[in-house]
């Protein structure tokens, strides 16, 4: 197995470890944002290691695309090792966070649809919304929580996040690579 990908699984292990840590003390509550910022800096870490690892074992000079595509193996096994995992911690070990989200959703919604001037401004903004009871309204606009809070488009939208960060990151780190750290090394591998 190829370190770099070796390095996103490692890195995927920690963020799952991290994850599961927050679930068991609670510490977070139902709060998400500092998950997904660890989560952010995982996968921007286990890109940076395993393009590192692998130029530090290079013993000719490679292209720009070269190093691109060995730090998105490391982002690419990160992706898909998280994401099964958030598809199973959502609907296995926490599957209360999507009801509680779903009925936060429910709420709102029902405070919305209270106020008689968001009522019509929802009539306003939306033709269907015209002819509808505020019942028929709230059973429109509950089927949107209700389909994006479950353990599938969970993981189908954490997979495509990730990917496109992995490969944005991927671009950026193979930069910054090239240009800085490795800069010397390129010229001494080309001198000798």
């Amino acid at each position: 197995m190829n370190s770099s990908v070796k390095t996103g699984i490692l890195f995927s292990l920690v963020w799952i470890i991290a994850k599961m840590l927050f679930f068991a003390t609670g510490i977070l509550g139902e709060e998400i944002v500092p998950s997904v910022m660890l989560n952010i800096l995982c996968i921007l870490l286990a890109i940076a290691a395993g393009l590192y690892i692998v130029k530090r074992k290079q013993i000719v000079p490679t292209s720009l695309l070269e190093d691109i595509k060995n730090a998105l193996k490391a982002g690419m096994s990160y992706a898909a090792v998280v994401s099964v995992f958030i598809f199973f911690y959502y609907s296995k070990i926490d599957p209360e966070f999507n009801k509680h989200q779903i009925s936060e959703a429910k709420i709102g919604i029902q405070k919305l649809l209270d106020e008689p001037e968001e009522l019509q401004n929802l009539r306003d903004s939306n033709t269907e919304f015209e002819v509808m009871t505020k019942q028929d309204i709230y059973d429109s606009m509950i089927q949107g929580p209700e389909n994006f809070y479950n353990a599938k488009s969970t993981m189908i939208l954490s997979l495509l996040a990730l990917l496109l960060l992995a490969t944005l990151n991927s671009i950026f780190v193979a930069i910054i690579y090239r240009k800085v750290v490795f800069k010397d090394a390129h010229a001494n591998l080309l001198d000798e």
